[in-house]
């Protein structure tokens, strides 16, 4: 299991005093990217090689709130993927202190050329650090996003 423990912060706030509906996305966004360091791929890494994960679609599922310096848990899991990398489909699930789920971010995604801004996909280390993400038990495998040459 890959999980971090965060807290939530006066920016991550919204009108009704809980975490705003952008803050689970970008929370999601930033244990994605711990991930990805602690597996050999800092943003440096990213950057030499011209490429970065890019987002098509991120769906949020609400249970409870988390409020202001609430300390909570954020669970990174593999719920889907091309066999070639060029997508997947990850899964964030929040949780508070207590255990209580929170919210599920769910994001479908793929690897920019950044240069060629097109879907590719990803070098063979790179594919081998996402097979490091512990799978969910409904993991599908994915169409891959190259078109067919």
């Amino acid at each position: 299991m890959y999980r971090k423990t965060m807290t939530a912060g006066w920016g991550d706030m919204d009108f009704n005093s809980h975490m705003r509906n952008t803050a689970y996305l970008d929370r999601s966004a930033d244990i994605r990217l711990q991930f990805f360091s602690e597996h050999g791929f800092p943003g440096s890494r990213f950057a030499e090689l011209g490429l970065g994960p890019v987002v098509r679609r991120d769906e949020i599922e609400y249970f409870r709130e988390v409020s202001l310096l609430e300390s909570f848990d954020v669970q990174l899991e593999l719920c889907g993927q091309s066999e070639d990398g060029s997508r997947f489909h990850l899964r964030n699930r929040f949780f508070r202190q207590d255990g209580t789920p929170s919210a599920t971010v769910t994001s479908l995604g793929g690897w920019l050329d950044i240069r060629a801004r097109r879907l590719i996909a990803p070098p063979a280390d790179l594919l081998a650090a996402m097979n490091h993400i512990p799978r969910t038990d409904d993991f599908l495998v994915l169409p891959s996003s190259l078109k067919p040459s």
